[in-house]
């Protein structure tokens, strides 16, 4: 038979466990009534009962303020996380660097989570793109980056609402995925002014819903992407905008000024050489002079855009200014540049142009070669000894390229 205080401390566990109350807050808070149990030693066995309602109703309003404290450390910590994320996400305007730091972000917010994904989001072409993704192993994996045309991730980029699947393996949106995938996943649309810029997925190993705590939490790391990732857009356009030629859209000359320091960087640490081309166009001024000079731009932005077609992507093609181009050619010798310009030659002979008179337009185009670094070792040595390979190209051999000559003294 249990004695009183046998009596008093299975009330207390048993009400600890109906609770459901981890373990060892059970032992923090078994010990918190130890001086009760000790005083219940010494009362008559006709006020056992009493007791032992006293401890019930001592032992539940000690186990609300325990999980008043737990629930206030834990919201101060996602305080703390979401204050954290604040300063992450307003520290770049990189997009890169934005998405990387919100999937980061929230694997740190959620208990027992298993990938984080961020896809990006065009309403007007319908089209996901991946953006970044992190897993508990803290590895930047991929595994969704092409999103089903029926998944979660267009579903909820779509419809704009958040999406809570509790078990993959039973959800019609997951009818059609793999076996292995299962779990519990969340899809969030990452809104701006109700126009759906991305989608954020974070899924768990095990089933089961994401508390109401959690949903709030996502949504506002939701709502602070978002701001986030249109800022770092709007950054980027800019930055574009600011180095794009505004006629035929081709990075401008001071693209071309960043892109050639890259370049010179890249060859000193890889040993490389690459070349710098700068071309000039035969005939224009007559286009010009004779059709007046809203053709001779259409002229430009149509032919530019044209020659730019075919090059590789790590070749770079600007415009100089004018009727002139400049294009670099990564990783290249002399004999390589100089079958790259043949074939722009030959690609120019092919253009077809309509003018307003209806007779075809007649242009050639010239240039010249420098390579790095036996023509220059600066940008300004290079463009220099490429713009007078140029010109005698132009003084004496028009439509051709003639290579650079080697600097007869030292570079300046």
């Amino acid at each position: 038979m249990l004695t009183t205080q046998g009596k008093v401390k299975q009330k207390i566990r048993q009400v600890l466990k109906e609770s459901g109350v981890a373990l060892s807050d059970q032992e923090f808070l078994v010990r918190l009534f130890d001086s009760l149990i000790a005083a219940t030693t010494s009362q008559e066995s006709n006020g056992t009962e009493n007791m032992v309602a006293l401890t019930q109703r001592v032992s539940t309003e000690q186990l609300s303020n325990h999980q008043l404290l737990i629930l206030l450390r834990q919201q101060a910590a996602e305080l703390k996380a979401l204050k954290k994320l604040s300063l992450h996400l307003s520290s770049s305007l990189n997009l890169t660097t934005v998405l990387n730091a919100v999937v980061r972000d929230a694997m740190e917010l959620h208990q027992n989570p298993r990938t984080a994904h961020i896809f990006l989001y065009d309403p007007d072409e319908d089209k996901l793109t991946f953006g970044a993704a992190l897993d508990k192993n803290g590895k930047k994996e991929k595994s969704f980056a092409e999103p089903r045309e029926d998944g979660l991730t267009y579903t909820a980029a779509r419809c704009g609402e958040l999406i809570v699947v509790e078990d993959m393996q039973k959800h019609h949106l997951f009818e059609n995925a793999p076996k292995e995938w299962t779990g519990s996943i969340i899809g969030v649309p990452l809104k701006i002014e109700n126009r759906v810029v991305g989608v954020m997925n974070i899924s768990r190993s095990t089933t089961g819903g994401f508390s109401a705590a959690d949903l709030s939490l996502l949504q506002l790391l939701a709502n602070q992407a978002a701001i986030a990732i249109s800022n770092a857009r709007l950054h980027a356009t800019v930055r574009k905008q600011a180095k794009s030629d505004t006629m035929t859209g081709l990075p401008n000359r001071r693209a071309l000024d960043e892109r050639l320091e890259e370049e010179i960087r890249s060859a000193h640490r890889t040993g490389h050489s690459f070349a710098t081309v700068m071309m000039d166009l035969d005939g224009f001024k007559l286009v010009n002079d004779t059709y007046g000079h809203p053709v001779g731009d259409q002229v430009l932005r149509v032919l530019f855009n044209y020659l730019a077609q075919g090059l590789r992507t790590s070749d770079f093609l600007a415009r100089y200014g004018g009727d002139e181009l400049t294009l670099i050619l990564n990783q290249t010798d002399l004999v390589a540049a100089k079958l790259v310009t043949d074939k722009m030659l030959e690609k120019l002979g092919k253009f077809k142009f309509t003018l307003p008179d209806g007779s075809l337009l007649k242009i050639g185009m010239s240039g010249g070669i420098a390579l790095f670094p036996i023509h220059g070792q600066t940008a300004a040595q290079l463009l220099r000894a490429a713009d007078e390979a140029l010109y005698r190209s132009k003084k004496y051999k028009r439509g051709s390229f003639t290579i650079a000559k080697p600097p007869t003294g030292r570079l300046t």
